[in-house]
């Protein structure tokens, strides 16, 4: 087929736009628009050839937090900078430093491009800084704000007589996978503490600020879970979508499967394969969504996670799900729950965060040879009698993020659907709705006595 010269720019247009709405759908997170990880260096003080600096990193993001192994950041050094000192934090490679011969103490790093992990929390304490040394790990800001954010100092030195300080350069952060894409570092208002008990205020010499920002597509790893639907109305499951999170090795008596990461390099294998049961689906971890009864002016509802892997718990995981109802009054009664800004995303749906009580059911645990691992709850959600409706999937979440990770689920018209068959007389079958919601009302009052 002949293509004319008109069309060309309509294809490449359509082309274009394809793939831009496509990136930013990836990048940008309608339920946590403005959430980030932040990193600062505060220069404390100058000295003859270089400066002290305080580095603090944050994670502004409502639910998605940085788990064990933890955080490491990276950056390019604008000159030829080394860092003589360090505390709260080390470098993972200390370099050549044959050339830097002048300094009375070895310098703790002369990498060009320094890669810095966080100190454990039984670090030695002359090893250690202010708000330091917890494994890289950051809890979400929603959960947890108090253990969102790690500083480490450092001293920077070799940068001569008359030298002017520059930010370092190609900011990376990883956790400790890839996915996040670092802003170059900026000067921003110096950052002020407080002093002689909260009277005086004192400002750094100087402040350079960057933000990092979380993209599915930049990390390009595989889906970590999807979502399974069943109530008491059908005996119809919906199960998660096949190869939801990658398929399974042709062998049907296969026990367990190995599922690669795209992002992970072979020097990681063998510390981050997941090694899950073999399912349809292959999901390390799956949500279920079960409605066990209809009252009068509430659903009630059984939420599980189960953990597929073999090898691998879940500390501190979380569990985000947007539903219409969670705009009205709801009880949860094993998990902690919060109630997340809708952001002008929805005019009716609400998002609401779960996660662990603590030593109670915080660890989501691996599978073994008898069990899953599972934590589970009830929830209590009140109908919204104005936009209530028996209609397909009204019941049902509308999207479920694990520790941050969107979902796989089937689309509405998979949903498990009302029996709406069982009467053949017109006048009856129109009233169908209704005489259900009698008959389940009833039923689950009786059921109380």
């Amino acid at each position: 087929m002949e293509l004319t010269l008109h069309s060309t720019p309509s294809l490449l247009l359509r082309l274009l736009l394809f793939i831009a709405i496509s990136t930013f759908s990836d990048c940008y997170d309608p339920l946590d628009p403005n959430g980030n990880i932040t990193i600062t260096f505060d220069i404390l003080q100058y000295t003859p050839d270089g400066y002290q600096a305080r580095v603090s990193i944050r994670n502004y993001q409502q639910y998605r937090h940085v788990d064990e192994p933890g955080w490491k950041l990276g950056w390019r050094w604008a000159d030829d900078e080394v860092i003589l000192s360090m505390s709260g934090a080390f470098a993972t490679q200390q370099g050549n430093c044959s050339d830097n011969f002048k300094y009375q103490q070895t310098p703790h790093s002369c990498e060009r491009n320094p890669t810095i992990m966080d100190l454990m929390p039984d670090a030695w304490p002359e090893n250690m800084s202010e708000e330091c040394c917890r494994g890289g790990v950051l809890a979400a800001w929603a959960i947890n704000p108090n253990m969102s954010f790690s500083s480490f100092e450092i001293e920077v030195a070799n940068l001569g007589a008359n030298y002017t300080a520059h930010p370092p350069g190609n900011l990376t952060f990883k956790d400790p996978g890839p996915g996040y894409t670092c802003g170059l570092l900026e000067d921003a208002d110096p950052s002020v503490s407080w002093d002689v008990g909260g009277r005086r205020q004192v400002r750094v010499k100087r402040t350079w600020k960057s933000t990092c920002t979380y993209s599915s597509f930049v990390a390009n790893k595989l889906p970590a879970c999807c979502v399974s639907l069943s109530t008491f109305y059908s005996p119809i499951v919906t199960p998660c979508p096949n190869c939801s999170c990658g398929c399974r090795d042709a062998d049907p008596t296969t026990l367990s499967c190995i599922r690669e990461d795209f992002s992970l390099s072979n020097s990681d294998l063998d510390n981050n394969l997941n090694v899950v049961q073999c399912t349809d689906n292959m999901c390390p971890i799956r949500v279920h969504w079960h409605i066990k009864n209809n009252y009068m002016t509430y659903w009630r509802i059984k939420l599980t996670v189960s953990n597929y892997n073999y090898k691998r718990n879940y500390s501190n995981w979380n569990l985000l799900v947007q539903h219409p109802a969670f705009n009205q009054s709801a009880t949860v009664y094993s998990f902690n729950s919060k109630l997340l800004p809708s952001n002008g995303f929805s005019d009716i749906d609400e998002v609401a965060l779960f996660w662990g009580i603590d030593f109670y059911n915080s660890e989501l645990l691996n599978v073994d040879e008898n069990k899953l691992g599972s934590v589970t709850t009830d929830i209590l959600l009140e109908k919204n009698l104005d936009i209530f409706t028996f209609r397909n999937g009204w019941a049902f979440p509308r999207r479920i993020y694990f520790n941050g990770e969107n979902c796989v689920m089937s689309p509405p018209d998979n949903f498990p659907m009302l029996p709406n068959n069982s009467f053949k007389l017109k006048s009856i079958y129109h009233h169908f709705p209704l005489l259900l919601v009698i008959h389940l009302t009833l039923t689950n009052l009786l059921g109380w006595f």
